[in-house]
């Protein structure tokens, strides 16, 4: 017999399951397995179906299991933000033949307000919703991924949350939402912390990185770049995928040593690493075969068989975090650089391969699961340092990070940084609630092999004010060009000053805005490559209007408006207001 429960003022939920106990607390459908069925769960296993008005041209945002994928445009015609949808060919999380799924949550924004469908647990199965019958009578139905585990294997037959909410503003929806994700997953100290402000070697040199390198950007530290604390040594520094403790040729000296020169500068040492994979060549997988997840036919998994391989030193074997011996290697290799290197912060890259299918060591154990067992096991070793998750699976993550990167790789070229912009805004609400946000390093000078022109460096300064997190240079800092540098330096003050991310109106990105102190008002405007766009910003009395970057007064007398003006393009402009 089916069950109903009222979710919000129009939207009712249908469980039609026989197998499902149903309870209806704090705002939350909780759900329990319950049936003397021992047959495997799969990886379509409804939930409940949610009924509700949903308009055809409605906007529409729905999450993407893992950081690169997000979809975005109309209920009826949905585009993807990023490069790498889940059902991708190079993801592969489910077949491009099945219906669209939007992993976590999903967003709508109609003539009477924003609508939320959200998961609000992730314990074990990731949980994501299907759009039906777009229309006056559509509905949204709730599915789990089973991953084709049995109950009797399980360690509890709780299943995941979810809920409905709705506002009359994007704000005040995901706030709620945070709040009841907070309940269920208790963020890492470092959420609500300092914003680490710092540099990354990736962009500048990539994986050619070496010792000297790090010993030149460390000088440039001082001055007007004497606010970078940290200094994040990125992919590179290791002899092999897999073997972190163990430095390549070009870095003659060590990276133990490496880190204690920085600490003798005064700066907070960072280091990268991919915890849950392995090359073929690495010590790690040579010596612990049967640390590594196999495949049906018992072989061990290689990633590209099922998803992406990899961007370099593929293939890639994945580490059976569910072994008790792999999560003791994983406490160890972090505490090593913790205690003995002195790293005060984990970039943990690669993160989404922890999660990948296959055979493990104890049944009944889902992917998601295995990855948080790894995060635990990394949590235990790391103390009190910062962990970053990095191309990383999003619900699966919660409450094992302290900061998450929300963005594909920065690129100095204008599409790249129109794309990183909107996953990063999109994203953007999560920022010091559920971790700090990394919308990936600020870039504004050009390389030999990647460079672009000046006002796509402007979009890019613009998108990095308004969206706040994480701050780290990816500029090679001896040669910063005076752009970077004045950019960076106020890029610095605007944190100094609010830390939060200013807030959208619609999912349309157009506007943003963020107090800044007591006295004055960010707003942030943007034009994603269509024609020529006009903004009336208003403020609540009349007021001065400023250009925040160059501080040029914009109006004559003090006004309750200002008309902001965009061409055609790729543009944006940031506006302060002031006494």
């Amino acid at each position: 017999m089916s069950q109903s429960f009222k979710l919000s003022h129009d939207c009712v939920a249908v469980v039609s399951s026989h197998e499902l106990e149903v309870e209806l607390s704090d705002n939350q459908l909780k759900f329990q397995f319950n049936s003397v069925h021992s047959r495997p769960l799969g990886s379509h296993y409804k939930l409940a179906e949610i009924s509700c008005v949903i308009e055809p041209q409605a906007n529409m945002l729905g999450d993407g299991f893992q950081m690169l994928a997000q979809t975005a445009g109309q209920v009826d015609f949905p585009r993807e933000v990023g490069r790498c949808p889940d059902n991708s060919a190079s993801y592969r999380i489910y077949p491009q033949s099945l219906p669209k799924r939007y992993y976590n949550y999903l967003v709508l924004e109609q003539s009477g307000g924003f609508t939320l469908f959200g998961f609000t647990s992730c314990r074990r199965f990731a949980g994501y919703f299907e759009l039906n019958n777009v229309g006056s009578t559509g509905s949204v139905s709730a599915y789990i991924d089973g991953e084709d585990t049995s109950p009797q294997d399980w360690a509890t037959n709780q299943l995941e949350n979810l809920c409905v909410l709705q506002a009359p503003d994007l704000e005040s929806l995901y706030s709620d939402y945070a709040r009841i994700l907070n309940r269920n997953h208790e963020p890492r100290a470092g959420t609500t912390q300092k914003t680490p402000i710092g540099w990354c070697s990736w962009y500048a040199y990539y994986a050619d990185v070496n010792e000297n390198n790090i010993h030149d950007n460390l000088d440039c530290m001082q001055g007007e770049l004497s606010d970078i604390e940290w200094v994040l040594l990125d992919d590179g520094y290791q002899a092999f995928m897999g073997d972190w403790l163990t430095p390549s040729s070009k870095f003659p000296s060590g990276v133990k040593e490496l880190i204690a020169k920085i600490k003798t500068k005064g700066k907070k040492p960072a280091i990268w690493l991919a915890p849950f994979i392995a090359q073929a060549e690495s010590e790690v997988y040579q010596q612990n075969p049967n640390w590594f997840v196999r495949n049906q036919a018992g072989d061990h998994l290689v990633a590209e068989e099922i998803t992406y391989g990899g961007w370099r030193c593929t293939p890639w074997y994945i580490l059976d975090t569910s072994n008790p011996d792999v999560q003791e290697h994983l406490t160890r290799v972090v505490r090593t650089m913790k205690d003995e290197w002195g790293v005060e912060l984990f970039k943990l890259d690669a993160n989404y391969w922890g999660t990948l299918k296959g055979k493990r060591q104890q049944r009944g154990v889902t992917g998601v699961e295995a990855y948080r067992l790894g995060m635990e096991a990394i949590a235990n070793g790391a103390g009190d340092a910062w962990l970053l998750g990095c191309n990383a699976p999003m619900w699966p993550s919660l409450g094992t990070v302290d900061a998450m990167r929300v963005s594909d790789d920065v690129e100095r070229r204008p599409l790249r940084f129109e794309q990183i912009a909107k996953e990063t805004f999109y994203r953007s609400w999560q920022h010091r609630k559920l971790w700090q946000i990394d919308p990936d390093c600020a870039t504004f000078t050009s390389l030999a092999n990647q460079s672009t022109d000046r006002a796509s460096y402007e979009f890019h300064r613009d998108a990095i004010l308004t969206s706040s997190g994480l701050l780290l240079s990816g500029d090679p800092l001896p040669e910063m060009v005076e752009f970077g540098r004045a950019t960076f330096t106020k890029l610095v003050k605007r944190q100094k000053i609010n830390p939060n991310s200013a807030s959208f109106s619609s999912l349309s990105l157009n506007h943003a805005s963020l107090p800044l102190g007591e006295l004055h008002q960010l707003h942030c405007v943007f034009n994603y490559g269509e024609g020529q766009k006009s903004f009336t910003l208003t403020s609540e009395k009349p007021t001065n209007w400023y250009d925040f970057w160059s501080g040029e007064k914009l109006n004559e007398e003090p006004s309750a408006w200002l008309e902001v003006l965009l061409n055609s393009g790729l543009t944006s402009k940031a506006i302060v207001t002031g006494i």
